[in-house]
């Protein structure tokens, strides 16, 4: 399942202020048609309007890849796009530095020439195209335009027999901001975490059946109810997948629901529910769960992964802010919308896409989020709260803010016995799964969780 939360359109944080010499990417005005295109060149248009559309209007990647790949027929050249656009934000800065190493002056941030180029030299040097292969096909993305400047600084960096990094640099603002927030270590962790898309984690509709489906799926169990596959495991194909065993979710997404236990029976709410990895948890563990989510859409998902998984739960399409529920539940989960930096691994157009304006404006959304579900909580009741953001501001500093705001809650200590190896809560009792938490296993998304009671 793709991560809940989404970051806002924040590009303008990153932005350039005018418009430079030459424009910025504009492929689908400039470039040859596809059918004028070179074989292979239709793949690469399709990846050049998709990193248009992340690092100039702020799309996410998946929503910017939905409408440039749409016209590719084939699943290969899907892929291919999909590949390119993120090996390029998975590695911008150092192919940018490639690039600035070539050139008497820099190219401007947004100009064409400079995006085409990433393209050319992520196939080269990440997906072993052949350089000559690399350059043909996107030769055509600059017809009518600098298609000499690209061909040179690329066959200048082919020469010289440029390489890039084993581990991606991170953007410089981002090694100042998460720096200060976690220290070197950390950084140099989130470093190793890009350098490798994650592996593929399922969740178990059943935890006592672990040990057997970690058998019959060839994979490794990091706690009970969980097993952790290679990356690139076709999930449709695998055993247990069509009679509902499990679903796809990262472990780390899969504690807020863990530290809500057994529902024997009990109400729950799951807020801004979608994709619906945490409702299938809860009712997997008794719960009886309401799934509320304003994206009908995306609820779909959840309503299918029920029917697979032949688990039950109400579904409700709508807006949290504006809906309310009958009367107060036992528990409630909030994993509220975040800037989602913590899922970088799958994501990395988060890197580019979030700035110091978009986190402050969600830790204000997540702070009315958590005031407007206080009063939904039965006296003795559990509210969790989670983001899947590396951001303080939107994870320790909200949860700070809500207790010392509601004197009638108070935070439930999360203990270690609670979490699978791996996984320690800090001294207050929350958890952060910072960059670094099960390295060597091949890693978690990074999560904040706080739990609470309700004590009157």
């Amino acid at each position: 399942m793709p991560p809940k939360s989404r970051p806002p359109h924040s590009a303008r944080d990153r932005r350039p202020a005018g418009r430079p010499h030459g424009g910025p990417a504009a492929p689908a005005r400039a470039a040859r048609s596809d059918a004028a295109a070179p074989v292979g060149a239709p793949a690469r248009l399709a990846a050049l309007r998709a990193l248009d559309g992340v690092l100039r209007t702020g799309l996410p990647l998946d929503a910017a890849l939905a409408s440039s790949a749409r016209t590719l027929a084939r699943a290969e050249d899907r892929a291919l796009a999909r590949a390119i656009a993120a090996e390029v934000l998975r590695r911008l800065p150092d192919l940018d530095a490639l690039i600035d190493s070539a050139t008497t002056k820099p190219l401007p941030p947004d100009v064409k020439a400079r995006m085409v180029l990433r393209i050319a030299l992520v196939q080269a040097l990440v997906l072993g195209t052949p350089p000559h292969a690399a350059i043909a096909t996107v030769l055509s993305l600059v017809e009518g335009g600098p298609k000499r400047l690209v061909h040179g600084v690329f066959g200048t960096l082919m020469r010289r027999g440029a390489a890039l990094p084993a581990l991606p640099n991170l953007p410089p603002e981002l090694v100042t901001r998460w720096g200060q927030a976690w220290g070197r270590e950390a950084v140099a962790a989130a470093r190793t975490m890009l350098a490798e898309p994650p592996p593929l984690d399922v969740i178990l509709a059943d935890p006592a059946t672990t040990d057997d489906w970690a058998t019959r799926l060839g994979g490794e169990s990091l706690a009970p109810g969980h097993v952790r596959l290679p990356r690139g495991s076709a999930v449709t194909e695998l055993p247990g997948y069509g009679e509902g065993a499990w679903w796809v979710q990262d472990i780390a997404a899969s504690l807020p629901a863990r530290l809500l236990g057994a529902g024997e029976g009990r109400d729950a709410l799951d807020l801004c529910a979608a994709p619906g990895g945490k409702t299938l948890q809860l009712a997997a563990a008794g719960w009886r769960v309401t799934a509320v989510d304003n994206n009908e859409r995306r609820l779909e998902r959840v309503t299918e992964n029920l029917a697979r998984t032949r688990l039950e739960a109400s579904i409700v399409t709508a807006d949290m802010m504006e809906w309310a529920p009958n009367a107060p539940v036992d528990a409630v989960l909030l994993d509220a919308p975040c800037t989602a930096t913590g899922t970088l691994r799958r994501h990395p157009e988060v890197l580019h896409r979030v700035g110091p304006a978009a986190i402050a404006d969600l830790a204000g959304q997540q702070a009315r989020m958590l005031d407007r579900v206080a009063d939904w909580v039965k006296p003795g009741g559990m509210l969790v709260y989670a983001v899947c953001s590396l951001e303080p501001e939107e994870g320790e500093a909200v949860a700070d803010a809500f207790v010392a705001a509601h004197a009638d809650y108070a935070i439930a200590p999360i203990e270690a016995g609670e979490l699978p190896g791996g996984f320690v809560p800090d001294d207050a009792g929350r958890l952060r799964v910072a960059p670094g938490v099960l390295a060597e296993k091949g890693g978690a998304d990074g999560f904040f969780v706080a739990r609470f009671r309700r004590t009157g």
